[in-house]
């Protein structure tokens, strides 16, 4: 019998491309969860704090607010102290990649010689084999001092930029509501 004009419905190679345009959807979908860099560079926001209590309110706000904008700023700051060290950006380009697949994209719990592993193990095996690949590259005070400016960088944005400004969406709004009272 022919079936000629037909579409088939499935094909072996469905699995990857679906594989993949389902990575793209929660790649999009946690990037989603990023503030807009002009609200978080809005200049007019920018105010010294009226004390230490509210200084470590801002951080606290602001963290939360603009967490997966901190996340890329330190990651970028990482990766840039990273230029002058090809083995310590290969490394890292590699982990990322383990990160992308063994913890961010997956949808179904990962199965080791049929044991369901834990979230929790995963991030601390990513974590530790992270570090560990990374120090032994040989850029280790590179690597902290690009850490510890990252995380300078985000301290000083969030005590310097006030929190009265930002929209509190569904999203956020349950997070900063009962944070900022």
């Amino acid at each position: 019998m022919t079936t000629y004009g037909t579409i088939p419905t499935s094909s072996g190679g469905g699995t990857n491309l679906e594989y993949l345009s389902r990575a793209k959807a929660r790649i999009k979908s946690g990037l989603g969860t990023r503030r807009s860099w002009k609200e978080m560079f809005n200049f007019r926001s920018v105010d010294l704090p009226h004390g230490v209590s509210d200084a470590f309110s801002r951080i606290k706000i602001n963290i939360g607010y603009f967490r997966m904008n901190y996340a890329i700023l330190v990651l970028v700051i990482l990766f840039l102290s990273l230029l002058w060290h090809p083995v310590s950006l290969i490394v890292f380009v590699v982990m990322m990649a383990a990160w992308l697949f063994l913890y961010f994209l997956r949808d179904e719990p990962l199965v080791i010689f049929h044991r369901t592993i834990d979230d929790g193990v995963v991030l601390v095996v990513l974590s530790v084999a992270t570090i560990l690949l990374l120090l032994l590259t040989g850029a280790t005070m590179n690597i902290i001092s690009s850490l510890l400016i990252g995380l300078a960088v985000v301290v000083i944005h969030a005590v310097f930029r006030s929190t009265h400004d930002l929209s509190l969406d569904d999203e956020a709004g349950g997070y900063l509501a009962s944070s900022s009272s």
